[in-house]
């Protein structure tokens, strides 16, 4: 099965790097022409995975019709991009694998749903976990979802895809597996938020429960499973992205918690923090079926200006209620 991915960044080179350890080619399409020269030049991708010697297998490029004789795509591109690089891909029925976290701007539409619209002769697949992408490229211990509701199609992906260190878990739940990567995104800034305030680990660890069950309530009111939420691509990458600065969207949280603006915290990032997209779309999803998340309503919030410890103090003043 030859792989392809569409997307040169961190998380793209590396699960080119993973697909290149069964000893096949890879072709990865990237962007940025500095990209694909140092990959295809230096085995290297030095703008986004610095120091992590890629497989020669790896042939970069920037023309996306080289990806049209591949067996299957890893769809790497942020997930506000999906669409137009589907479109401009033109692969046809070439499965295609989703690894993009998000909720589309505008339709409110999960990245399966955009891909369907995008490419509909296309198989989808998703794959999502706790993965931060230099300890992948590195061969370190993963364990992810690989989401299909084509059972054959699934079977053949995580064989092609496993290794002694990459372990996808098979899941026929694709809208609880997306759910799960897209909310994280906006819970990951609110930890963030809570370790620039220094706030403490009690309320750190208070915040991903709770913002786990808000997570449960979304996911449960859009037909994902609840068992798929509480495990690798839902609490599992929860747990990941609130607990450390290799996450984009906790550093981008404790800029806020530190009182730095969005706007500028935004602007200085040469990598994309999804949450940033996601949380105003997820908050409007989640008023349309009638759920409550305030963690998120008060992410959307920080990123509008407000002060954090408004926000908190918002938070700590709601009226009591049962945990359940």
């Amino acid at each position: 099965m030859k792989i392809g991915v569409i997307g040169g960044g961190a998380w793209g080179t590396a699960l080119a790097q993973v697909a290149a350890r069964s000893g096949e080619p890879v072709t990865l399409w990237a962007r940025e022409p500095e990209v694909v020269a140092a990959i295809n030049d230096a085995h290297e991708n030095t703008s986004f995975l610095r120091g992590v010697a890629l497989s020669p297998l790896i042939r970069a490029t920037g023309d996306l019709a080289a990806l049209r004789d591949c067996d299957a795509i890893l769809v790497v591109a942020p997930a506000q991009h999906v669409r137009h690089v589907l479109a401009a891909a033109d692969t046809g029925a070439i499965p295609l694998v989703l690894c993009a976290k998000g909720i589309e701007a505008g339709t409110r539409m999960l990245v399966g749903d955009v891909a369907r619209a995008a490419a509909p002769d296309a198989p989808i697949a998703v794959l999502s976990g706790p993965t931060f992408a230099h300890e992948v490229a590195a061969g370190q211990p993963t364990a992810v979802t690989l989401a299909c509701e084509n059972a054959a199609l699934r079977d053949a992906l995580a064989a092609r895809l496993a290794g002694p260190a990459f372990r996808p878990y098979a899941s026929s739940d694709v809208t609880g597996a997306e759910i799960g990567g897209a909310v994280k995104n906006v819970l990951a800034i609110a930890c963030g938020v809570v370790e620039g305030a220094g706030l403490g680990l009690n309320a750190r660890a208070a915040l991903i429960a709770r913002g786990f069950a808000e997570m449960t309530r979304f996911g449960l009111a859009r037909g994902a499973r609840a068992e798929t939420l509480a495990g690798l691509s839902g609490l599992g990458d929860l747990v990941l992205t609130c607990s450390s600065t290799n996450s984009r969207n906790f550093s981008l949280g404790v800029g806020l918690g530190q009182g730095i603006p969005a706007a500028g915290l935004l602007a200085n990032r040469q990598t994309v923090a999804e949450g940033a997209h996601t949380a105003p779309v997820l908050r409007e999803a989640a008023a349309d079926a009638g759920v409550d998340m305030p963690v998120v309503e008060a992410v959307c919030d920080l990123l509008a200006g407000a002060e954090a410890r408004d926000i908190v103090a918002r938070l700590l003043s709601r009226p009591l209620k049962a945990e359940v």
